[in-house]
């Protein structure tokens, strides 16, 4: 129970699913080019779990540097269409795009997770989630946009289930931890697993 918990992340969600859940740990940002890393694994096919894990580790990796013998937890989102990955839009124009290819398909949440210990992963894993849109009008998303506004560039996807976004929605299928970046329940097996929290 001595092992020092870090959460390199600074995701209000990811915060606030760690703390839910009992867990003592810190939370510090990675210093790293999410782009930059990505760019290249995109030009050479990576798969959206691929690209997930990646990020995911380099997170815990560049956090791992400054915290020696603590367990870093890195996360990591990935949103996919068949082989289409999906960033947060730029702007409104760019979230009314996203909302036309999203409306009546269904798409993937990939997301990742990985613990770090001294720079070493120790462990990697990546969950699931399947979201069928609603087909949607044009009318419906301009109107659905200007109520939104900004918090619609804040998420891959161009919505939040958490908010309104979830009137966007006719079936999902995924746990709610991995919809929001953090796969909790094989995160605690681990966890258990390393001793890290009371098994």
């Amino acid at each position: 129970m001595t092992l020092k918990l870090v959460l390199a992340s600074s995701s209000p969600f990811r915060q606030m699913l760690m703390k839910n859940a009992g867990l003592a740990f810190e939370a510090h940002a990675a210093h790293i080019d999410e782009r930059a890393i990505e760019a290249p694994l995109e030009k050479s096919g990576a798969t959206p779990d691929e690209v997930a894990l990646v990020l995911a580790e380099a997170k815990a990796r560049e956090v791992s540097r400054r915290f020696g013998g603590a367990l870093v937890i890195g996360s990591d989102q990935t949103m996919s269409l068949g082989a289409q990955v999906f960033h947060k839009p730029k702007d409104i124009a760019d979230a009314t795009n996203h909302l036309r290819m999203l409306g009546g398909k269904t798409h993937r949440l990939n997301s990742a997770v990985a613990i770090v210990r001294d720079g070493e992963v120790l462990w990697q894993h990546v969950a699931h989630a399947e979201l069928a849109m609603r087909p949607l009008t044009d009318d419906f998303i301009a109107r659905h946009l200007k109520r939104v506004g900004s918090k619609a560039l804040a998420s891959v996807g161009a919505y939040q289930l958490e908010g309104e976004g979830i009137q966007l929605f006719e079936k999902i299928d995924g746990d709610y931890f991995t919809i929001l970046g953090l796969p909790m329940l094989p995160l605690l097996a681990k966890l258990r697993e390393l001793d890290a929290i009371d098994g």
